[in-house]
């Protein structure tokens, strides 16, 4: 059984690794140890966890999983959508490029400045509530299968074309939206409760740039 460890960004992310992606990839002869990001450590008592605030935190945390000599990669779950702007690639992204090509330019960036083979650099476009979206068909009792809120969220899925096309603005990102016309969505509980009731088959064929990442984890 391969060891992969996972840099994830918040607690969503995080039960969603262990109850959903742990499940699927042990069949693969994979392990997924998940790491919350550390947004401050503090030298007498728990530190704060959850969040990306710099890319030197970042960076901290994945060099001291890379300590792990018995790990068979190290890869990340962390939003597109909100980096820091001290985060490779942001500055240099094509202008003109697809919501994908521009994630996977920071990735390739981020990939050369940790120059770690065993790395496999991830942004979810534009952050973990693209999959929500993506299972709206099979989850509609998150929203208590409301008509009036399914009825404007599957309408914003389809002005963007595609759940990873929501985008980053900070007034229409996907938690956004939802939020705007569900606010008793609960991320944490709701948002991998909805994703683990749609399946992984559902999610990689409506998210392509998730689908890649979780291919290259089956392949390793």
């Amino acid at each position: 059984m391969k060891k992969v460890l996972i840099l994830v960004e918040g607690q969503t992310e995080e039960t969603f690794v262990r109850d959903v992606l742990n499940a699927h990839l042990h069949a693969h002869g994979k392990t997924l140890v998940p790491t919350l990001v550390v947004t401050k450590r503090v030298k007498d008592g728990p530190n704060f966890k959850g969040g990306i605030t710099s890319f030197a935190r970042v960076r901290g945390d994945l060099q001291r999983l890379f300590r792990d000599t018995s790990a068979a990669a190290i890869t990340t779950m962390i939003d597109y959508y909100g980096l820091p702007s001290d985060f490779p690639g942001l500055g240099t992204r094509p202008p003109m490029g697809s919501p994908e090509e521009r994630a996977a330019h920071v990735e390739q960036e981020l990939l050369r400045v940790v120059n770690e083979p065993r790395f496999i650099p991830y942004l979810s476009l534009h952050e973990f509530e693209a999959l929500v979206f993506a299972s709206l068909d099979h989850a509609g009792w998150v929203f208590d299968d409301n008509t009036s809120v399914l009825r404007k969220l599957r309408g914003y899925l389809a002005s963007a074309g595609s759940a990873e096309r929501i985008n980053e603005d900070p007034v229409t990102a996907p938690s956004r939206r939802i939020a705007g016309v569900y606010p008793r969505y609960q991320k944490v509980l709701q948002g991998p409760m909805a994703v683990e009731a749609s399946g992984l088959a559902t999610l990689r064929a409506a998210c392509p740039h998730f689908g890649d990442w979780l291919a290259r984890l089956e392949r390793l």
